[in-house]
């Protein structure tokens, strides 16, 4: 059975059984192959696979939408779970924990992480804790906690869950994590949408979009699809520059300091002259 575009499965857990051969001609299918076909593939599409920052960008909205596909009736049982993750690329950091000392409020421990993604989120067909297993959940990181990858190094404090959270908070209050449950409208276990809005404070790179096919709290098959965030015009040309001319660009900035300022200055003198 020929697999949709863009779906992966997931592989099954390595089990004894060997293969079959019923007949010399007749090759016979394994347990475990039989397992790796999934009786419901993910066919799904996005409004937009291009996000373009300008000047004037104030955010975007992405409308992603499918339909389950499926060569038998609906399974009997609890109804299909889908949920939808947005991801920006990853990039090291380090959570600082400020203390007051001598009247100073100064950086003390620290925390090293590997990998967090810019932006992360997470809708769903109904409650996170309730339509997915946590063994699931931990082998494909789905949930905020999880999308922190990895801590890079040993680290200086015995408890890293409060840093971690620090950070979540901090970025759910700025918009860039995001949990919404029951966003995503599901019809007849078959259709699916939801949209999903992203910041203006969007970083640039290639994004990355998961659909989820849940039963059980398990996922049955994943479907992948990217998202192009670049900048473009002039905001483009200016980034490009910090980057591959950063002497031209702190003489460029500097210079439009120096004609700002003589440019106040010069008409607060001819206010106060009239």
């Amino acid at each position: 059975m020929a697999q949709a575009p863009g779906s992966t499965v997931p592989p099954a857990p390595a089990g004894s059984d060997f293969p079959v051969y019923p007949h010399p001609d007749q090759r016979g299918v394994s347990k475990s192959d039989e397992a790796r076909v999934p009786a419901e593939k993910v066919v799904a599409g996005l409004s937009s696979d291009a996000v373009a920052i300008t000047a004037s960008f104030d955010g975007s909205d992405i409308l992603i939408y499918g339909a389950v596909k499926r060569e038998t009736p609906i399974p009997d049982g609890p109804p299909l779970q889908v949920i939808i993750t947005v991801e920006a690329p990853a990039e090291a950091l380090t959570i600082w924990r400020k203390q007051r000392r001598a009247g100073i409020w100064i950086n003390t421990d620290r925390v090293d992480i590997g990998a967090a993604p810019g932006f992360y989120a997470v809708a769903t067909s109904g409650p996170l804790d309730r339509i997915l297993l946590p063994e699931w959940d931990s082998r494909y990181r789905i949930s905020l906690p999880l999308a922190l990858r990895a801590f890079g190094g040993a680290q200086s404090v015995e408890d890293t869950v409060p840093y971690t959270e620090a950070l979540i908070r901090l970025r759910e209050q700025n918009g860039l994590y995001r949990l919404e449950e029951g966003s995503v409208k599901l019809v007849d276990q078959t259709l699916f949408r939801a949209d999903v809005s992203l910041p203006a404070n969007l970083i640039e790179g290639d994004y990355k979009t998961r659909i989820f096919l849940l039963r059980n709290g398990e996922v049955v098959d994943v479907y992948r699809a990217p998202i192009e965030v670049r900048k473009v015009g002039v905001e483009r040309w200016l980034y490009r520059l910090a980057f591959d001319q950063p002497l031209l660009y702190g003489l460029m900035s500097l210079a439009v300091a120096v004609v700002a300022g003589w440019g106040a200055s010069t008409a607060f003198r001819k206010l106060r002259r009239a």
